[in-house]
């Protein structure tokens, strides 16, 4: 599918889709409780959906009514086939260490993208948890004995991907004995085991962190059945803020100020780009603004690298990004194709091993190859509503996470062609 977009000026006022990294969660808590919990606004997406498809294989009751999914948790039972996670990285990670719960085997398959990404850490902690797990490089499956989750102590590292320490949090609770996780380097994206445990904590969960988040303590307990609210996400609301800033403006309702997710700091970012920017109770408005370059570590807020590159791209001066390396590990490798983007696009970009250069200019239109990567797609079509005669290639991969993207941007003002109509 081909977007193609034209020179654009935005005025409006748009819904924030919600959350899909709380969806997912509120999904695995209700799964693991055993009787029935809601999960109030809830994101259907490509992601979601596999993250149901997965869980009902296994036992799981899933009855979705309008903005409200009803769980039925607490009663596993070993899948006839192969559960196929698609290319959402959060299913295939949790449902790893969700299947050692488990009794009998279950072959977690990744699709093609997620087949690149890395793995195998976590199946060495849940090894260490008394788990019979075994990743197949050959086929990048991941084979879980379950039934035999004895707890104990588990090393790991927390700098490739904070999704492995959400799994272990998942499943400590219910391990035989307690669990200690202890982390070998640095927590990188601490925002998303901040939601991790917020989330545990609405299911009645109660863990023990060290002030630096290096080591988790987690007794045996037992999930509570609840109604879980799942607010707004900050990662898509960036592109319909960022479209704001530089096309004309933009409020974003379904917003939480005081939320956890760590992508929340692109209020920040704009504000110190010079960008006007208001924030109410449940909304936020950004209106265009002359935009100065900004130098930004993005290891919290790695999502972000996207948006911000395409922000840098017409702000004035070079702008700096840094701590960007696990953007390489992503849908894409988001460091190359941001920079293969911008420079069809006549932006001048310097790609380092940990860091992003973008030298601000008046961007050309050209056609954007996506990478099949949601996140190229969003940013590049704000870039694109500047710069016009912009090919986005590959669109439909907004599905992911925000499927109603392409109309939610017509509908304030983005001249928008979907294969040429």
């Amino acid at each position: 599918m081909k977007a193609s977009i034209y020179k654009s000026e935005i005025a409006g006022k748009v819904i924030a889709p919600s959350s899909k990294s709380y969806t997912i969660r509120g999904l695995m808590c209700a799964a693991l409780a055993k009787g029935e919990s809601e999960i109030m606004h809830p994101l259907s997406s490509d992601d979601t959906e596999a993250a149901i498809n997965v869980l009902r294989q296994v036992g799981v009751g899933v009855c979705q009514e309008e903005d409200l999914w009803r769980i039925s948790g607490g009663n596993f039972h070993q899948p006839d086939t192969d559960l196929f996670c698609g290319e959402s990285a959060a299913t295939l990670r949790f449902m790893t260490a969700i299947c050692s719960l488990i009794p009998g085997k279950c072959k977690l398959c990744p699709g093609s993208s997620l087949a690149k990404r890395p793995v195998e850490p976590l199946v060495q902690a849940l090894r260490q948890l008394g788990v019979d797990c075994l990743y197949r490089d050959e086929e990048a499956s991941i084979v879980v004995e379950g039934g035999g989750l004895r707890g104990g102590v588990a090393e790991l590292p927390g700098n490739v991907s904070s999704q492995f320490v959400s799994a272990l949090l998942l499943i400590a609770p219910l391990a035989e004995e307690g669990v200690r996780i202890r982390l070998t380097t640095l927590l990188a994206s601490k925002p998303f085991v901040l939601m991790t445990l917020d989330c545990l904590q609405r299911f009645g969960m109660k863990i023990k962190a060290s002030e630096d988040f290096r080591e988790f303590e987690v007794l045996k307990q037992t999930y509570k059945p609840a109604k879980y609210r799942v607010e707004g996400d900050w990662s898509s609301a960036s592109y319909l803020l960022a479209l704001g800033a530089i096309c004309g403006e933009v409020e974003a309702e379904n917003l939480n100020p005081k939320s956890l997710q760590g992508d929340k700091i692109i209020l920040d970012f704009l504000r110190d780009m010079g960008a006007w920017v208001e924030v109410n109770k449940n909304s936020v408005v950004v209106r265009k603004s002359k935009l100065n370059a900004i130098r930004a570590d993005l290891s919290d807020c790695i999502d972000l690298l996207p948006t911000m590159a395409v922000l840098a791209a017409v702000a004035d001066g070079e702008s700096e990004f840094i701590t960007i390396e696990r953007a390489r590990i992503k849908e894409s490798n988001r460091v190359s194709a941001l920079r293969e983007g911008l420079e069809r696009m006549g932006i001048k970009v310097r790609e380092e091993g940990n860091k992003l250069t973008v030298t601000g200019s008046e961007p050309k239109g050209s056609v954007i190859d996506t990478k099949s990567d949601h996140r190229i797609a969003m940013a590049f079509s704000i870039l694109g509503s500047v710069a016009g005669e912009t090919i986005i290639d590959g669109a439909e991969c907004v599905s992911k996470t925000f499927p109603q993207f392409w109309n939610v941007l017509k509908s304030i003002g983005g001249k928008v062609e979907i294969n040429g109509k």
